[in-house]
């Protein structure tokens, strides 16, 4: 598969710029408060081991069948990064899939930022004619399953590690 290079998407509120290894500093504060992995489990990362997996994942996917978009949501009214947004996108019989996921830090939350982004990515990632969305949401996590419903995903009957699978066919 044809790797599929993020790309700036621009929104009303903000801007999604891709990933990059010099966004690891301010990335490290926004994830900083220990109770964003309630749900996910994991602590937050310092700026060297967020530096590293910036790397890796800017390098791309080892798998022909298998791309990464990964971008930081920034504020256009505060000029500062407040989350990101990421799709794991694949290419089977059935056409392209994207796994996706968010995270806003702590003080940016409840302004529809991370709805606003999720939005944004999956109108990029249908560009890329990309045929369905699929996120896994733990049962008891109220905020991301409206973020996913906002974003027109709905939940399913199938659980994957814990989580109930919510799919959005585009």
């Amino acid at each position: 598969m044809t790797p599929t290079a993020p790309a700036i998407i621009d929104t009303e509120r903000l801007v999604l710029l891709p990933l990059r290894e010099e966004h690891a500093e301010e990335m490290a504060v926004v994830l900083s408060d220990p109770a964003l992995y309630t749900f996910t489990g994991g602590e937050p990362p310092d700026p060297e081991a967020l530096r590293a997996r910036y790397a890796c994942l800017t390098a791309g996917s080892y798998d022909p069948a298998v791309s990464w978009g990964n971008w930081v949501i920034g504020s256009r009214a505060e000029s500062c990064l407040t989350g990101y947004v990421q799709a794991t996108i694949t290419l089977d019989e059935g056409g392209r899939h994207a796994e996706i996921a968010w995270v806003v830090g702590t003080p940016w939350q409840g302004r529809g930022i991370a709805t606003e982004a999720t939005r944004g990515m999956a109108g990029r990632l249908r560009q890329q004619s990309v045929r369905d969305l699929i996120a896994h949401i733990h049962p008891d996590h109220r905020a991301s399953a409206a973020v996913a419903t906002a974003a027109g995903l709905a939940p399913t009957d199938r659980w994957h590690d814990g989580e109930v699978r919510w799919q959005r066919t585009l």
